[in-house]
C-alpha cells in the first residue's frame, strides 16, 4: 500500500506546478503585450524623428534662401575669416569689447567669431566691412565718441 504522505506531496506539487503554470501564461500575455508596444513607440519614435530631420532641413533651405534674397539686395556677398578678423583687430590693437562696440556686438561675440565657434550674419558683416573700411584715427574717433 502506497505511503499517504508522498501521494499528498505528489498532489501538493502537481497542484502548485498548475497554479505556477496558470500565473506565468498571464505574466508571458502581459510581457508580450508591453514587448508589442514598445515596438510600436520605438517606430514612432523614429518615424518623428525622420520628420523632424526633414523639417529642419527645410529650414535650412530656407534660411538659406533668405540669406541668399538678402545678398542681393545688397548687392555684394561678403566672405568672412575668422583669422582675418582675429588679425585685423589686434594689428588696430583694439580689445575684443572695443571691437564690438565698432560693429555693434558684444566682446564675447568677436571672441566666438575669432575662434569659429560662430558665424556672423549678413548684417553684422556689412557691419564687419564698414570697420574694415576705417582707418585708426577715424575708429578712435568712433571709440570715444561712445
Amino acid at each position: 500500500m502506497p505511503n499517504i504522505a508522498s501521494i499528498l506531496k505528489n498532489e501538493i506539487s502537481r497542484v502548485a506546478r498548475k497554479e505556477v503554470r496558470t500565473e506565468i501564461e498571464t505574466l508571458k500575455k502581459a510581457s508580450a503585450a508591453h514587448r508589442a508596444s514598445i515596438a510600436e513607440l520605438r517606430r514612432q519614435l523614429s518615424a518623428l524623428e525622420k520628420e523632424l530631420r526633414r523639417a529642419a532641413k527645410g529650414a535650412t533651405r530656407a534660411v538659406a534662401a533668405a540669406d541668399a534674397a538678402e545678398e542681393e539686395i545688397t548687392g555684394t556677398k561678403r566672405r568672412f575669416s575668422a583669422t582675418r578678423l582675429a588679425t585685423h583687430r589686434s594689428k588696430l590693437g583694439l580689445s575684443a569689447a572695443s571691437y564690438g562696440q565698432l560693429v555693434g556686438v558684444s566682446g564675447q561675440t568677436i571672441y566666438h567669431w575669432e575662434q569659429g565657434k560662430a558665424r556672423p550674419r549678413a548684417a553684422q558683416l556689412e557691419s564687419l566691412a564698414k570697420v574694415r573700411g576705417l582707418g585708426a584715427r577715424e575708429i578712435s574717433e568712433r571709440l570715444s565718441a561712445q
